[in-house]
């Protein structure tokens, strides 16, 4: 095509970064090369630029940071999958410089002088909290299934009802789960109904465990029935079976956000006498991604000695934010852990941040609305909760990718042909660089 003859060789653009005084190097020049290419594969934008508006355009986003970076979260959703999931407070991440600037005592013990329990601490504080006998920690939530269904039910049947047949996230799909681990899936019931004599009926003596799955995203309503877990805790003793629970995105009480949606808890699952029960530390809990595996400490124990979880276990990184996230709560210190401090702050104080930005803002067309958030991570699909957003004048796509190109992105969410910004998740510390990233991107036209 003819406009090719006006994009720029890679030397003119390297020419430019340099004078500019902005990065340059390898990194850089590939992330040049990939600008020239998606300019060649999307004529339309750029059709009717300058060569010097394709260098100015070139250089700026090959002089981008690249990899993990800290953006602002606007959309609203607290618990953001896309987004690193649970924050951590600066009070929680205070003793990160010191304890990894040199080493530390992961698996030594210091009283004995000898080798010792990489997880000792972190058990220690989450059994207090849950009342569980003994606990573990992997890498996440899935990892922590599949060592309890290779350690306990390899070769086995596992009964599993068809109401609890749950997909997640990036296509993790339940029976996919128990094939991968050598477990063997024996369905039950219907998709709305499943009795207590399904599972009475469906035990033979190749069955090694009950499976309970929290329905994370989902929800069923109207004509169901589901046997009651004490139930099914019963039947597995009397059998000689292992009942295991999967909550998924679990706290570690039960948790009512009003409207008549509540999660468990963990504390309340294990005080009605389940042996195993797994969850997420980084979604409800407001912990780093991990695997929990809490219940009954001989079971604990065989799940320590299995080989997979030499593959499986958390690093010192991962166990010292669950162990300063379970301090918080140990001490009542809820403030500190923002997934709770959102889930639970007053639609005041966030309309008091929005009203901020807008103060700072005055004539430019900003909205403020009132909306709803969400707990995101998977967890309480049904419940919502009071927020308030600004909506931003213009083109909705345009404006939310310019705030994406920005050197702090910010992302929002775009509903019915807006583009608004939701202050449930955007902190305090946050709203004079909002209120500068709007500035940018609304200065431009």
């Amino acid at each position: 095509m003819k406009a090719f003859a006006l994009l720029p060789p890679v030397q003119q653009v390297d020419r430019y970064l340099e004078l500019a005084g902005l990065p340059w190097g390898p990194e850089v020049r590939d992330a040049v090369e990939a600008a020239l290419d998606h300019l060649r594969q999307n004529t339309g934008f750029w059709s009717d630029w300058n060569r010097e508006q394709l260098v100015v355009w070139i250089a700026e986003r090959a002089s981008r940071p690249r990899g993990l970076r800290r953006v602002i979260n606007a959309t609203g959703t607290i618990v953001h999958t896309n987004l690193g999931r649970s924050p951590f407070s600066f009070e929680l991440l205070e003793g990160l410089s010191e304890l990894f600037g040199g080493y530390c005592n992961l698996e030594y013990d210091l009283e004995k002088g000898q080798r010792g329990q990489r997880v000792g601490e972190a058990e220690r504080l989450i059994c207090r909290l849950s009342g569980a006998e003994a606990a573990l920690f992997v890498n996440n939530n899935a990892s922590a299934l599949l060592l309890c269904l290779q350690a306990f039910a390899l070769d086995k049947e596992v009964l599993l009802s068809r109401g609890e047949m749950v997909e997640i996230g990036g296509s993790f799909r339940i029976p996919d789960m128990l094939q991968t681990s050598g477990a063997r899936l024996k369905e039950l019931g219907t998709t709305n109904k499943t009795h207590l004599k399904d599972y009475q009926q469906a035990i033979t003596d190749q069955t090694a465990m009950l499976l309970k799955v929290h329905r994370s995203n989902f929800k069923i309503t109207g004509f169901t029935a589901e046997p009651s877990r004490k139930e099914l805790v019963l039947l597995a003793q009397e059998r000689g079976l292992i009942f295991l629970e999967d909550l998924g995105s679990g706290s570690l009480e039960p948790l009512n956000l009003g409207g008549g949606v509540e999660e468990p808890g963990l504390s309340n699952i294990l005080a009605q006498g389940a042996p195993l029960v797994t969850a997420s530390g980084d979604k409800l809990l407001g912990g780093p991604q991990a695997g929990l595996v809490l219940g009954r400490a001989d079971l604990i124990n065989q799940l320590r000695n299995h080989p997979l979880y030499r593959c499986l276990r958390c690093d010192k990184l991962t166990l010292y934010l669950l162990e300063q996230t379970l301090r918080a709560y140990s001490r009542k210190e809820i403030s500190v852990i923002p997934t709770r401090r959102m889930l639970e702050e007053s639609p005041d104080a966030v309309q008091a941040r929005a009203q901020g930005v807008l103060d700072l803002l005055p004539g430019l067309g900003l909205e403020l609305i009132q909306t709803q958030a969400t707990p995101g991570g998977g967890a309480l699909p049904e419940a919502s909760l009071p927020s308030w957003a600004l909506s931003l004048p213009g083109e909705a796509q345009a404006r939310h990718q310019a705030l994406r190109q920005l050197k702090l992105p910010v992302v929002g969410r775009i509903r019915e042909g807006r583009l608004l910004l939701d202050f449930k998740t955007v902190f305090e510390g946050e709203v004079t660089l909002v209120a500068e990233a709007i500035r940018q991107v609304l200065a431009k036209g």
